[in-house]
């Protein structure tokens, strides 16, 4: 499959966005209530906040045929050498392909100075938390978060690079 990888521009909000519902739609079923899920996409994924993801953070996107169909979110370096990978989505008949593992060595490389990448992944996503695991990123610790009003098991980890 011949994709690319590379920062989001500003014309790739709209299409990042549809990713972000879709993904989050099929990962989060059975999971996550519906209204809460939609209440944290209307808010998490708004005109607003992805201008604001857009100018303060790294949003790498996977294309193919001119598709949005992945991205990934990191925060910006701190001072510690820490960044957050706050989000890696790609649309379900993308995913096993290599593509997110693109979009993850893609942000190592352009994050200037980085030691340790955190994530927080629900414990009931599975796929996810075997990703994280195939890529070398450890389990710091399980917390209960309240996230809209629905309780999640959260797993904290961490990439040492």
């Amino acid at each position: 499959m011949n994709y690319s990888v590379h920062r989001m521009t500003h014309g790739d909000i709209k299409q990042v966005q549809s990713v972000a519902k879709n993904s989050w739609n099929s990962t989060y079923e059975g999971i996550i209530p519906q209204e809460i899920q939609d209440s944290f996409l209307k808010t998490a994924y708004s005109d607003e906040m992805m201008l604001r993801r857009y100018q303060n953070s790294i949003v790498l996107v996977a294309k193919y045929d001119e598709k949005v169909i992945g991205f990934a979110n990191f925060t910006k370096v701190n001072s510690d050498g820490i960044s957050e990978l706050a989000a890696i989505y790609l649309l379900a008949p993308y995913q096993g392909k290599g593509i997110g593992s693109s979009l993850l060595q893609e942000g190592i490389s352009i994050l200037a100075g980085v030691k340790e990448i955190f994530i927080n992944v629900e414990k009931d996503n599975i796929v996810g938390r075997n990703f994280y695991k195939a890529k070398g990123f450890t389990t710091v610790n399980e917390l209960d978060e309240n996230f809209n009003g629905h309780i999640l098991k959260t797993v904290r980890m961490v990439f040492k690079v």
